[in-house]
């Protein structure tokens, strides 16, 4: 019952948060004016807003203008459920639940802005960033430090990396790296890797399918908040497999 819940409020969340994807880099109000849509302007009624439902009975398309809805509204619908209803049953209920749930929602966010307009907002970065320090402390009070610690080893490793190669990251992927270590601690550095090899990969195929130059630049934030999420639910499963890997060799 409690995934079934994690995953409906999961939906919601998911809606809202397009509404942050498309406002936030345009510098409006996420809570006024109610959902309109971004072609004729038209009100969405609230049964038209009815996560992933909505968009199948509209066939994809505005009831007002006919225009097709971008798929992007409904894949951060179900994929914000599905994290959500998996944290629920990896965590159960609990403080550490509310901060996984909060880091989903986050990384979710900040993976579509960075995809569509090549930003990481401080306005959701920074205070991200306070909140996964607060709910790390009250999940494990005597820990305190660490997860500071970790905010600004993660971010001051990433500073230097931008300052050597300026063209490779930005200063918005150093205060992301420095947020994730507010959530998960010292696996954030884990998280980096990860999102690096990724970054790294899919760079590699689209280099040699000729979808890209090899100087074109990247969203790092998407391939950070996939390590993220990777180390959110098997962070500590990673890390004992290398230790266990590395002490038998």
């Amino acid at each position: 019952m409690t995934v079934l819940l994690a995953s409906l409020l999961g939906l919601l969340v998911g809606s809202f948060l397009n509404v942050v994807i498309h406002r936030v880099p345009l510098r409006e109000s996420i809570v006024w004016p109610a959902s309109r849509c971004p072609k004729c302007g038209a009100k969405i009624s609230p049964l038209d807003n009815i996560p992933l439902i909505s968009y199948v009975l509209l066939r994809g398309k505005c009831r007002s203008c006919g225009v097709g809805i971008s798929t992007r509204y409904s894949a951060v619908e179900a994929l914000t459920g599905l994290l959500f209803g998996a944290a629920a049953y990896r965590f159960g209920l609990g403080v550490e639940l509310t901060g996984a749930l909060v880091l989903i929602a986050v990384l979710v966010a900040l993976a579509g802005i960075d995809l569509e307009h090549r930003l990481l907002p401080n306005i959701i970065v920074g205070p991200a960033a306070l909140a996964g320090l607060a709910l790390s402390v009250l999940a494990a009070p005597a820990a305190w430090w660490v997860y500071v610690l970790s905010a600004v080893a993660v971010a001051g490793g990433l500073l230097g990396l931008a300052l050597v190669y300026p063209g490779g990251m930005g200063m918005g992927d150093v205060k992301m790296g420095g947020m994730l270590g507010a959530y998960l601690g010292p696996y954030a550095a884990l998280a980096v890797f990860m999102g690096a090899l990724a970054g790294a990969l899919v760079g590699g195929a689209l280099i040699a399918t000729g979808r890209m130059q090899r100087r074109s630049a990247m969203p790092f934030g998407v391939f950070l908040a996939f390590g993220g999420l990777v180390v959110l639910f098997a962070g500590r499963e990673m890390w004992s497999l290398y230790l266990d890997f590395a002490g038998g060799a």
